[in-house]
């Protein structure tokens, strides 16, 4: 929902960063350094040491934000970049609720339902966008003008909860990881609208 709007500030910040990056730092050397710090981010919370957990997780986004930049600035954005990129989101984003979930000390339903919840969300949001993104694939191979703005490497249909909303979510797992629960509810809810208006956009598209 806020992606698109917070697009060119995000890009005016990080571009300006770019001439900073020594030459030999490529994209993809970035993109692995933030994977490394969302991994640590969640390896701090799972041992419940909040604060390095969420500094680490400020430290992916950051350089999350740096590797699309610099490989523009450069002139060598690539699939393989752009892959590389978000399978490294997606591991991250999946493994955040478990570890925040492992840093509490018991097994309770009430703890662990929520969080299954929300990771079914995810499986299931992340079928639909790449649904989009095929279709939007097709679209242009006909020659039709896409209907989706792409905002990372591939076509996401905007929706209620994208990159900011899901980062804000984390933040708040990984600093307060007692609210996890609810946090997870509140999220899975708002991943689920998300969803259905993709499926919404899809029906229409395909129909």
């Amino acid at each position: 929902m806020l992606d698109i709007h917070l697009r060119p500030l995000k890009d005016a910040l990080f571009d300006s960063i770019t001439p900073m990056v020594p030459s030999f730092i490529t994209p993809a050397h970035i993109t692995l350094l933030a994977f490394l710090c969302g991994i640590q981010a969640c390896l701090h919370s799972a041992s419940g040491i909040p604060l390095l957990s969420t500094a680490f997780w400020i430290l992916n986004r950051a350089l999350d934000c740096l590797d699309g930049a610099v490989a523009r600035h450069r002139h060598q954005s690539s699939d393989l970049g752009g892959f590389l990129d978000l399978l490294g989101d997606f591991i991250v984003y999946s493994a955040i609720p478990i570890a925040c979930a492992l840093s509490i000390h018991h097994s309770d339903l009430s703890l662990w339902l929520p969080v299954a919840v929300l990771e079914a969300s995810f499986h299931v949001n992340n079928f639909v966008l790449f649904f989009v993104a095929a279709v939007v694939e097709k679209q242009k191979a006909g020659g039709d003008e896409p209907k989706v703005k792409e905002l990372t490497s591939i076509a996401m249909k905007p929706a209620l909860i994208e990159g900011t909303e899901s980062a804000l979510f984390f933040t708040a797992m990984l600093t307060c990881p007692r609210y996890l629960p609810q946090l997870s509810w509140c999220m899975a809810f708002l991943v689920c609208v998300g969803i259905a208006q993709r499926t919404s956009w899809l029906a229409k598209a395909l129909s």
